[in-house]
């Protein structure tokens, strides 16, 4: 395996808090609807996302599309007859973007860890598959934006994770072979499958684990050598 000299990472799950981001906003958004803010009205929420999300993905709908099949999902499941217009949909998802995007946090340890990499020697990239008007945004709103030597938006590159495309890109960016470059992320096909794929070393993080551990534990690990990747309490894997 060749030394390690730059470390990409994906961004939402990753660095980005975005579960805990979307559950505080999408409370708010049924709160705005006079909808019961319970566990199960999440789940629907969540997995209407996940669908509608992968739909953008793989180039089925556009970006705006996926957002108006989330509420034409969701909310008949709810009790709420969704909107009939594009327009009316689009101006109620913007009550629900509003919430979230108030509710923005990056994971506590994530710019202490993208400091210590470069300040170690390393550069670093990030990665994320979303538009990049949004992905910027949340860069700029937790102040990660200033610690990355390279940032790709799958929306400016014109390919999505797990797509080779992505990735070489992002090793173009950090100046570096794909073999040189270790890839961070929470997702097992789209980062650390797409990774491995073109020639990066891959490390699978879980930020959901319980009681949840350090995702520098995990990346330090590796790029020691270690080979026990995962710390007391937090999952990593990486090849």
């Amino acid at each position: 395996m060749s030394m390690v000299k730059a470390v990409g990472f994906d961004l939402d799950g990753t660095l980005f808090d975005h579960r805990g981001s979307a559950e505080s906003g999408v409370d708010r958004f049924f709160k705005e609807l006079g909808l019961d803010q319970s566990y199960q009205a999440r789940d629907i929420w969540f997995a209407a996302e996940e669908a509608q999300f992968e739909r953008w993905r793989s180039g089925e709908i556009s970006f705006q599309e996926q957002r108006r099949e989330r509420l034409r999902a969701v909310l008949p499941v709810l009790g709420i007859t969704p909107p009939t217009t594009a327009t009316r949909l689009d101006e109620l998802f913007e009550v629900y973007v509003e919430a979230y995007r108030d509710e923005w946090r990056a994971f506590p340890d994530s710019l202490e860890l993208l400091t210590a990499l470069r300040a170690a020697g390393y550069r670093t990239g990030l990665l994320t598959n979303g538009t990049e008007a949004q992905q910027l945004d949340k860069l700029r709103c937790t102040g990660l934006d200033r610690a990355f030597d390279f940032i790709g938006i799958s929306e400016a590159i014109g390919a999505q994770k797990p797509d080779a495309r992505a990735f070489h890109a992002l090793a173009q960016g950090l100046r570096f072979d794909p073999a040189e470059c270790l890839f961070v992320g929470d997702h097992p096909i789209h980062d650390v499958a797409g990774a491995r794929a073109t020639g990066m070393s891959g490390l699978l993080v879980d930020r959901s684990a319980d009681p949840p551990g350090s995702i520098a534990e995990a990346v330090n690990a590796y790029l020691r050598g270690g080979s026990r990747l995962a710390s007391e309490g937090f999952r990593g894997q990486g090849t």
